[in-house]
Parts: structure tokens; C-alpha cells; sequence
């Protein structure tokens, strides 16, 4: 039989032992552990604030995308694709359209220059949360108070525009702009206000759409008057009612900045702005 105070010697050996070793070890979590989860959690709720509060754009993130997935050496697949409206180059996502439609901005400049003309394009291409614009000055498009097209738009319509219609899946909201001038007595008989001179222009554009074989439900005729002026729609953290007269009448206080306000804009709208689905069929 094993000596009893051999066994009482080892039991007590034992506990101490492990008592030692739990003794040489802190409770919990070390210290320098805390004050790296608060971090962790302070930066995750900061980053969920930025995207609370942010609008995204869709372009600009298709060309990060891009940028990204050639760096890896990747391929990024296309997303809502759908038949063409004619033998034109299949133009899947917005990032697409936009570099489209800058080259007929750029083949422009070069045909005014070859000309010797010094003036710059009618058009200029902007991206928003929105989608892909493109802004048509109001004074090349229209005669002054009026909603019929000058031939020069119509004729930009045909050889520029509607092509990358054609060739894209997007629905299209075509929106006219004025400036803040009031309209003199003797429009007003035809266009009560700004509201609706803006709104038949835009109508206009959608008929010509429409005669040149765009799906109508593909358009969307929009007027926004003077209360979209260029800068202040692309502010994008703008709370729209608390846009007064006086922000609107800011923005139309030179003749260069009332030029820019009258325009027409075409806009290749992001798919869930509008199902580009929605025509299908």
C-alpha cells in the first residue's frame, strides 16, 4: 500500500501547483484588448455613417471595378444586358455608354478644330447617382421660348445620340432646364411658366425618339424649370426641400451661368432607378 503521507504530500503538491500556474495568468482579456475592440468598433461605425449618408455612383464604381479587376488580371462580367435595337456595338453597363459617348464629344472637338472654329461642343457628358447625362445646350437645341427642335438637335440626335440608345439596355429620361428669367407676357399665352416650357421641350426630344424607332416605354419626358441648375444638381448631399428661390436664383446670377442652365439633358438612367428590364418584351 502506497505510504499515506506520500499520498497527502502529492495531493498538496498538486494544488499548489495549480494554483501557481493559475495565479501566473490574468483574468480575462489582456488589457491592450479592450482598447483595440472599442477602435475596431468606433472605425465600423464610422464607415457605416459614410455610407449612410453617401450616394453612390454608378459609374464611377464600375470604373474602380474595372480598374481593379485588370490589376488582378481578372474579367468582370456584364450585368443587365439586353438585345440590341439595331447592328450597332452591344454597350452592356453605364461605364460603356460614357466612354461612347465621350468619343463623340472628342470626335466633335476635332471636327470644330479641323474647321478652325475655336467654340467647344454643343455636349458634355456627367455621371451622378443617377446614371450616365448627357447635357445638350438649351440655345444649339431650341429657338429662344419655344419647344420645336432646331435642325442642328435633331440632326445630333440621329448621327450621335440615338445610336448608343440603340446600342444600350437603359431607359432614358430626357428632362429640359431653363433658366430663372420669367417668361415675357407674350409666351405665357403658349407657356403659363418656366415649368412648362421646360416639360414640352423634353416632350419634343421623346417624340423624335420615338419617330426614329426607340421603344416609347423606354423614355420618360421630364421638366425640372430653373430649379435644377447646373451646379446645384450635382451637389449630392442636397436636401431638395431645402433648396429655396434664392439658392436657384445663386446659381442663375451671371449670363454664363443662365447659357449652362438652358439645356436639355438625355440621361442613361442606372437599373434600379428604372428596371432596364421595364421594355422588354
Amino acid at each position: 500500500m502506497p505510504d499515506p503521507q506520500f499520498k497527502v504530500g502529492y495531493q498538496k503538491g498538486f494544488e499548489d501547483g495549480f494554483e501557481q500556474g493559475e495565479n501566473s495568468v490574468e483574468r480575462g482579456l489582456p488589457g491592450w484588448f479592450g482598447t483595440f475592440a472599442d477602435m475596431m468598433t468606433l472605425l465600423f461605425a464610422f464607415f457605416v455613417l459614410l455610407a449612410a449618408i453617401s450616394t453612390i455612383d454608378p459609374v464611377k464604381l464600375q470604373e474602380m471595378a474595372d480598374s481593379t479587376g485588370k490589376a488582378l488580371g481578372s474579367k468582370i462580367e456584364q450585368d443587365n444586358a439586353a438585345q440590341m435595337e439595331g447592328e450597332y456595338e452591344r454597350l452592356n453597363n453605364l461605364l460603356e455608354v460614357k466612354k461612347a459617348l465621350e468619343n463623340v464629344v472628342e470626335e466633335m472637338k476635332q471636327k470644330l478644330q479641323s474647321q478652325g472654329q475655336a467654340i467647344e461642343p454643343p455636349i458634355d457628358i456627367t455621371t451622378s447617382p443617377k446614371g450616365v447625362t448627357v447635357n445638350i445646350k438649351g440655345d444649339y437645341a431650341f429657338p429662344s421660348g419655344k419647344a420645336v427642335m432646331k435642325p442642328e438637335l435633331r440632326k445630333l440626335l440621329i448621327d450621335e445620340i440615338i445610336p448608343t440608345i440603340k446600342a444600350s439596355p437603359f431607359m432614358i429620361e430626357i428632362a429640359g432646364h431653363t433658366d430663372s428669367d420669367p417668361l415675357p407676357p407674350r409666351l405665357r399665352k403658349v407657356y403659363p411658366s418656366n415649368w412648362e416650357l421646360s416639360a414640352a421641350r423634353g416632350a419634343s426630344v421623346v417624340r423624335e425618339l420615338i419617330k426614329q424607332k426607340i421603344k416609347a416605354k423606354r423614355l420618360i419626358a421630364a421638366g425640372y424649370g430653373d430649379w435644377s441648375p447646373r451646379g446645384l444638381d450635382s451637389l449630392r448631399f442636397s436636401d431638395p426641400n431645402k433648396i429655396t428661390r434664392e439658392t436657384v436664383l445663386k446659381y442663375n446670377s451671371s449670363s454664363k451661368q443662365k447659357e449652362r442652365n438652358r439645356r436639355i439633358q438625355v440621361t442613361f438612367l442606372r437599373p434600379s432607378h428604372h428596371s432596364a428590364k421595364a421594355y422588354e418584351g
